[in-house]
This record gives C-alpha cells, sequence and structure tokens, in this order.
C-alpha cells in the first residue's frame, strides 16, 4: 500500500492497514464516498465502514454520485439511514474515504470532494487503481472491496456483527459471482460472515435473482442482436451486443449490467462486450474474459479500469465506432 507521490509516508507490507486506522481514528468528520451506478461491493463497503464510524461518535455520511437513489437491490442493507444525496454531502471534513472506486473519475460528481477533504483514504482491489488518495489501502488480490474492508476491520480489531456482515457479504457475494470466481480464503471468508446468522441465500437471491418482468423481453431482444467477431482479439474471438436506451425504459441499473453475464458464456469468444447506451453517442462499456486476455489493460487504454477478468471504461461516438475502437485495442 502506498501513498501518493509527494505524499509524507510509504508504509511496509506489515503496516498496510495501520495508517488507515490511525486516519480513520483521529478524524471527526467522515465522508465515505461510493462510485456512481454503485453495485453491492462499493455498498456494501461503505456502509459497513460508515456503521463502525458512527458506533465510534463520528459525523458520518455515505454517498454516490449517481443515480439519484440507492439501486433495489440493496435498500434494505444495514446502515442505509447514514446514505445522504449527493447534493447534501458536505464539502469540508477530516476525512474521505473512497471504497471500490478506481480513480476519481468513478466518484462522478462528487470526485471535488477529494481535494477539498484535510486527507483522503482510498480503499479498494482493482489492479488499475490509480492511487488518487493520500493514502491507499489497495489489494489486488483481494476478491471484493468488501474482503479488503474485513481485513481492515481485523487490524482495527473491530467485532463483524450480523450488520456488518450483511454489508460484507453483498458484496463478496456479488463480486465472485455467486462464488465461480473465487481466491483462496474466499470460501472461509463466507462461512465467518453467514455464521453471525444472516441468511445469505435471502440476499443472494435479492441481489442476483430477482428481476421485474420487463428485464425478460429486454433481454431476449439484446441477446438476439448479439454478434460474434472471430477474428477480434488475436482470434480468440468477441461477442458484443448493445443495449440501447429504448431498451432499458423503466430497468434497474443491476438489471442492465447482468446482461454482461449472459453474453460471457458463448464459448467462441475469449472476451465479451456490452455496450450500453446513456444518451445519444455516449456509452458505458462492460468488458468480460475467460483466461487469456486482460480486459483490465484494454480498459485502461480506453479511459477505464477494473480487473483482469472484469473491466469497464466509457466512450463516445457511434456503435460501430466504438466498436471498432474496442477491437483496435483487443488487437
Amino acid at each position: 500500500m502506498t501513498t501518493t507521490p509527494g505524499a509524507r509516508a510509504v508504509a511496509e507490507p506489515q503496516d498496510e492497514f495501520a495508517h488507515a486506522i490511525e486516519l480513520l481514528e483521529t478524524a471527526q468528520s467522515v465522508t465515505v464516498l461510493c462510485h456512481i451506478h454503485p453495485d453491492a461491493d462499493t455498498i456494501g463497503s461503505g456502509l459497513a465502514l460508515g456503521l463502525v464510524l458512527s458506533r465510534r461518535g463520528v459525523d458520518v455520511q455515505v454517498s454516490f454520485a449517481a443515480p439519484a437513489e440507492l439501486p433495489g437491490s440493496m435498500d434494505a442493507l444495514p446502515g442505509r439511514e447514514l446514505l445522504v444525496p449527493a447534493g447534501d454531502v458536505r464539502v469540508d471534513v477530516d476525512l474521505v474515504v473512497t471504497v471500490d472506486a478506481g480513480s476519481k473519475g468513478r466518484l462522478g460528481a462528487l470526485s471535488d470532494r477529494i481535494d477539498a477533504a484535510h486527507a483522503t483514504l482510498v480503499i479498494d482491489h482493482h489492479r488499475s487503481n490509480t492511487r488518487f488518495g493520500t493514502w491507499n489501502v489497495v489489494d489486488e488480490n483481494a476478491v471484493s472491496t468488501t474482503a479488503v474492508i474485513a481485513g481492515l476491520l481485523d487490524a482495527w480489531n473491530v467485532e463483524i456483527d450480523r450488520d456488518l456482515a450483511e454489508c460484507l457479504f453483498a458484496g463478496l457475494v456479488t463480486d465472485t459471482g455467486s462464488f465461480r470466481w473465487v481466491q483462496p480464503g474466499s470460501h472461509t471468508l463466507a462461512e465467518r460472515l453467514l455464521a453471525t446468522g444472516i441468511d445469505g441465500a435471502a440476499l443472494t437471491q435479492k441481489l442476483l435473482d430477482t428481476h421485474p418482468f420487463a428485464w425478460l423481453p429486454m433481454l431476449g431482444s439484446v441477446l438476439g442482436a448479439a454478434e460474434l467477431v472471430p477474428d477480434a482479439a488475436g482470434g480468440l474471438g468477441l461477442v458484443y451486443t448493445a443495449i440501447l436506451r429504448e431498451d432499458s425504459v423503466g430497468l434497474r441499473p443491476e438489471e442492465i449490467e447482468s446482461v454482461i453475464d449472459i453474453v460471457r458464456t458463448a464459448t467462441e469468444a475469449e472476451v465479451a462486450a456490452v455496450f450500453k447506451q446513456q444518451s445519444g453517442d455516449d456509452w458505458t462499456v462492460s468488458l468480460r474474459a475467460k483466461t487469456q486476455v486482460d480486459v483490465s489493460l484494454v480498459a485502461t487504454s480506453l479511459g477505464g479500469g477494473g480487473h483482469r477478468k472484469a473491466s469497464g471504461y466509457t466512450a463516445t461516438g457511434s456503435k460501430s465506432e466504438v466498436l471498432a475502437s474496442l477491437i483496435a485495442a483487443l488487437g
């Protein structure tokens, strides 16, 4: 874990959490920022940390810049009372903590709170993280940011009770794809969280397996338009589709994001992409890879970032232009 260039200190590996804990213990006012279009890993991390700080008497806010409301799949997580609208987030605080955000850009309109804070702490697990804090705790080997938070709480001697466990499990189960993509220790952490008495099955169903009926016709239309580019990625293949604005009317962000994990199952393609139209020629692009391509490098080259097998970026242009740029980046 390192500081940004010019910062005062660099931690030794055994002290990776020590300075972070010092920052958290000395701050009287803290803002915890989740990334835009939040998933359960950023929200679970933010609410868990917010709960711990609140219990210690710290004046804490948790927020994200967009959309205006918390995704419905997470609206029952403990600590949600700490969430405040983006417009109500204070500018002058002792400490800003970001969770699961690989860059300042992922904070959207709230990125200016980084510059105004007395100190900033970045907690993340993305290998493409730009280390934009005054102190950075980035564990590239962790399966989720909630797993990093769990390690931080252990180092802080904070007991992980049922409420904290529910928040942490939310990020763990979603970022591992219901434990399809795990690291050593993932199941051990899951068992520890479940042992607090949380209902992991019910939480998983709400987060991953509950969709409105409108999701089904959207899925049929979007998957029916999927195309295969066998020569892309050095002959390893690319499968892609696009979700247009009219396809997504009335659907939640989690319904839109879920499409990529169906598209990625195509046997003939190493890389999968879903282009999600935001407005006009503005798109967000989700990337997935099976084993051979590092899509974090591809996404970074296009202005985004993420993990080796799961990354994303934003793009501007027609669908054909965005596709051409991706194919060029894949090589």
